[in-house]
């Protein structure tokens, strides 16, 4: 047998949401909403649609290695100098870099909340390092207290997405300081923030360009891929001390950000309309889900991303099945470890009035229970 690492072997390969063609063939359905993945329901800005239709016949050529333009317009929009700043394939791409990175021994430790985004489990796994995932309090909310607490000699890295997937909650700006103060700052603390433009009307949300501005051990990501509806093109970006990032970029592949990627998204920082339509858009489509939720008799949690996530107070991966059977793809927690949570998408006025009907009558039967 040809030999592979243990550590790979032990991984889950990720498991994204659904396809609408694979459900429409497999059930046979022809109407099928797609409420899973947590994409922009209203697309990319036209004017990233149109940047990258007159870039497109140029797709022979390799891309800007370097990402200059892109890196300059984001130095501009966060104010941090461009050596502070890396592309990647997406942002789940960075997560990945930084492991391998920082975690060089079996005895080095990620410390995560659980539940939380997958990835972070495969960061340290593949080392492969050791794996430490603290438990959300009895709020769904990252448990800083506790995360500290869990650090020892042997920490390197503390990942903390925020808002967090797949819950929506975030910790707050003081909770965060007093956490930071308690962490040692040869460990560094990655601040996820693929949601952050859901999440910046709350007053007291930390802001990792702070951090890294401060000069603090925080890097932060965040993505193109939600609010500015760039996931199918795969671009993210991340921030943190120069050190830092001259490192992931020694680690990197040399062209992770294509050249199509590079120019939606500079057209896309530039069209600030079309993101805070999709922001308030999205807050609407927030409170119809919690108002649904909580008339069918679950408890939503209060979120501050593109979806909500819900306490059915029963198995969830029944209601999901029958959902689905319906032609409405959600998320279920059961692989999370809460299989009485789902997780729901908010989709286009229409999307959200399907969901809510077929959740209803889901709901309503004996087949949920």
């Amino acid at each position: 047998m040809i030999p592979i690492r243990s550590s790979v072997l032990r991984m889950e390969p990720y498991q994204p949401g659904k396809p609408i063609d694979d459900v429409k063939r497999e059930l046979g359905l022809e109407r099928v909403v797609k409420l899973a993945s947590n994409e922009n329901p209203y697309g990319p800005s036209p004017k990233a649609v149109a940047a990258v239709k007159r870039v497109a016949e140029k797709m022979h050529l390799y891309p800007d290695g370097s990402a200059h333009e892109l890196k300059e317009a984001l130095s501009t929009r966060i104010g941090l100098p461009v050596e502070n700043l890396i592309m990647g394939n997406g942002s789940d791409e960075l997560i990945h870099l930084i492991g391998l990175v920082f975690l060089n021994s079996e005895q080095d430790e990620l410390i995560v909340g659980d539940p939380s985004f997958s990835r972070y489990d495969a960061a340290a796994q593949i080392g492969p390092s050791r794996l430490v995932k603290v438990p959300l309090d009895s709020n769904f909310v990252h448990d800083l207290a506790a995360m500290s607490r869990a650090v020892t000699e042997h920490t390197r890295l503390i990942i903390i997405a925020n808002p967090n997937n797949p819950t929506g909650t975030i910790v707050r700006k003081a909770e965060f300081d007093r956490f930071l103060a308690d962490v040692p700052t040869c460990v560094l603390v990655v601040l996820d923030e693929a949601y952050f433009e859901f999440a910046t009307g709350a007053g007291d949300f930390p802001n990792a360009r702070d951090y890294v501005g401060a000069g603090r051990n925080v890097i932060g990501l965040r993505t193109f891929s939600k609010a500015y509806g760039l996931a199918g093109i795969r671009i993210g970006y991340g921030f943190g001390p120069a050190e830092v990032i001259d490192a992931i970029n020694r680690v990197r592949e040399p062209f992770n950000a294509n050249s199509l990627a590079q120019v939606a998204a500079i057209a896309a920082l530039d069209d600030e309309e079309h993101v805070s339509k999709t922001v308030e858009n999205n807050r609407r489509g927030l409170e119809f889900l919690a108002g649904v939720f909580v008339e069918v008799g679950a408890k939503p949690m209060e979120s501050f991303a593109n979806f909500m996530y819900a306490d059915l107070g029963r198995p969830a991966r029944p209601v999901f099945q029958a959902l689905l059977e319906r032609g409405v793809i959600t998320r279920s927690g059961h692989a999370l470890g809460n299989p009485t949570c789902l997780r729901v998408s908010v989709g286009t006025e229409e999307e959200m009035q399907i969901f809510a009907e077929e959740l209803r009558n889901v709901m309503s039967t004996a087949g949920a229970r």
